[in-house]
């Protein structure tokens, strides 16, 4: 394989990630720089980072969204690639990345599929794969919306796709499943709440059925048998856990301003 350098600089947030973050920033060696912004972790995340990383900053995450476009400020090149610390660069990927960068780029952002693993095994239907997300970008054509969970991408200019892997080895086992998807409908419980946005218990009751259907019906989930019908589960489980949580957000404030009067 090929030493050549890659003008793209890799940006990697960071937190508690010391047993995934070695093999991530060494998969992605081929890049001209890599940065890794750290949100205080208390493991040997910083110490091991700083052996790959050409930048080490620690700065605490008050708003995801915000604090993705400030690491990605950071580099030095005009192209950034997006790497979580628990993502690996396929060897497939830098070498399509190392002829991408051989000619005229004329899109302003690329997608990358996301190959994403459950323990040892690979979830391949329910919409899990390829499922490209934007992850290369030029940085002044690039921006994340600002806001604290699942801040969406703004690109100005249009967007190309790329083949090749990047492989997310995103839960350790069932027990990992689902205390993510725990943390995460907390916060977007709490994005709703600040927007005080207007959802009822039917339209979420309709948006579980709804996305469990396609995930494992339409989307062919089935295959990938018991695996399959948990992700589907908890996939339509998301939108109805963030209701219940967004709902007693509400409920305990308006009891809490009854009480004031």
């Amino acid at each position: 394989m090929s030493t050549e350098k890659v003008p793209v600089s890799v940006v990697v947030i960071t937190k508690n990630e010391e047993e995934n973050i070695e093999k991530c920033l060494k998969s992605a060696r081929m890049a001209d720089e890599i940065i890794v912004v750290d949100d205080g972790s208390t493991d040997r995340t910083v110490e091991i980072a700083r052996k790959y990383a050409d930048k080490v900053i620690t700065k605490k995450m008050d708003i995801e969204g915000k604090h993705r476009n400030y690491a990605y400020s950071l580099a030095k090149n005009d192209w950034g690639l997006s790497l979580d610390a628990d993502e690996v660069i396929s060897d497939e990927l830098t070498e399509e990345l190392r002829s991408l960068f051989k000619n005229n780029l004329d899109h302003a952002a690329f997608t990358i599929p996301i190959k994403t693993y459950l323990g040892s095994y690979w979830i391949r239907y329910g919409g899990w794969y390829p499922a490209g997300k934007v992850r290369l970008f030029k940085k002044d054509k690039f921006k994340y919306e600002e806001v604290e969970v699942h801040p969406r991408v703004f690109i100005d200019g249009s967007c190309g796709h790329l083949t090749k892997d990047i492989v997310h080895y995103s839960y350790r086992d069932f027990h990992d499943f689902f205390t993510s998807l725990n943390n995460q409908t907390t916060q977007e419980a709490k994005k709703w709440f600040n927007e005080r946005r207007k959802i009822g218990f039917l339209k979420m009751s309709r948006k579980f059925c709804d996305r469990f259907l396609k995930a494992y019906f339409l989307k062919k989930g089935f295959k990938d048998g018991l695996v399959g019908f948990v992700v589907a589960y908890g996939n339509s489980l998301y939108q109805f856990m963030s209701y219940v949580k967004y709902w007693f957000m509400l409920r305990e404030e308006k009891e809490k301003c009854e009480k004031q009067k």
